[in-house]
């Protein structure tokens, strides 16, 4: 992929990334989609030679998973990635479907900056609830089963950070604790945007939204950017993080 960096001027792009992918409507296509999304992002990320573990996996009843989360570990990796939040739009037949008919599955994609702390957020201590478990299920493949998961609940807001790659119980308390800060940022940002909307009387943001990329595997094959246009006409290469053109693009509309 070009250097692009001189392109990434936000506040933040400088930071590593916590990237997250959920599952919308679908049962198990939906999460199926997950796990393929997740293996995009771990294939372009070792592409680059940049560092991505998985910080918390959540697996789906039949097949996939239902959620995961993963930090990128790179200089830029935020502002090389930010431009991938979105809804994620897969067209197959479905695997799932004893008919095997075609079906629809989305998936959010969520990108945030990694934050060991911020000064303008102040955590007490009395208002978290720390609980450790053990982690388990067929996420194996992307992390490690270990006895020290932890779990960290900020009370006043309700926001949930967990942490189970590590095998050591306080290497996984401060990776939960980085994600509660890119959380709670976040968390802040939308309830400023929300309070400047309803001075300017304008609706806000969406959570879902529309689809901001489209694979389509049936009855043709094509991937397409609904900003930027890119396309490709290989989208299995693109599932095997073959993702240069449409990060660069993004990047460039900047």
């Amino acid at each position: 992929m070009k250097d692009l960096t001189e392109k990434l001027k936000g506040q933040y792009d400088k930071r590593q990334a916590i990237l997250s992918i959920y599952a919308g409507a679908g049962g198990a296509d939906a999460q199926d989609w997950v796990e393929m999304l997740l293996r995009m992002y771990l294939k372009y990320c070792q592409s680059q030679s940049w560092t991505a573990q998985v910080l918390q996996i959540k697996e789906g009843k039949e097949a996939g998973l239902k959620n995961v989360i993963l930090i990128v570990e790179s200089p830029y990796a935020y502002g090389y990635l930010k431009g991938e939040s979105g809804v994620h739009r897969l067209v197959r037949l479905s695997p799932f479907d004893a008919d095997h008919l075609r079906h629809t599955s989305f998936a959010l994609v969520e990108v945030l900056p990694e934050f060991e702390e911020v000064k303008e957020i102040v955590i007490k201590p009395e208002d978290l609830r720390i609980d450790t478990y053990r982690a388990s299920g067929p996420g194996g493949q992307y992390v490690n089963k270990t006895e020290s998961a932890v779990r960290i609940t900020h009370l006043p807001t309700g926001l949930v950070a967990a942490c189970q790659n590590e095998r050591l119980q306080g290497a996984n308390k401060k990776q939960a604790m980085k994600l509660l800060y890119s959380k709670l940022h976040q968390y802040l940002l939308k309830n400023k945007e929300k309070e400047e909307s309803k001075l300017k009387d304008q609706s806000t943001a969406i959570e879902w939204g529309s689809q901001i990329r489209s694979y389509v595997l049936h009855p043709y094959k094509m991937v397409k950017d609904h900003r930027t246009g890119i396309k490709s006409g290989n989208p299995q290469a693109v599932l095997d993080g073959k993702l240069d053109k449409f990060i660069e693009a993004e990047v460039k509309s900047l």
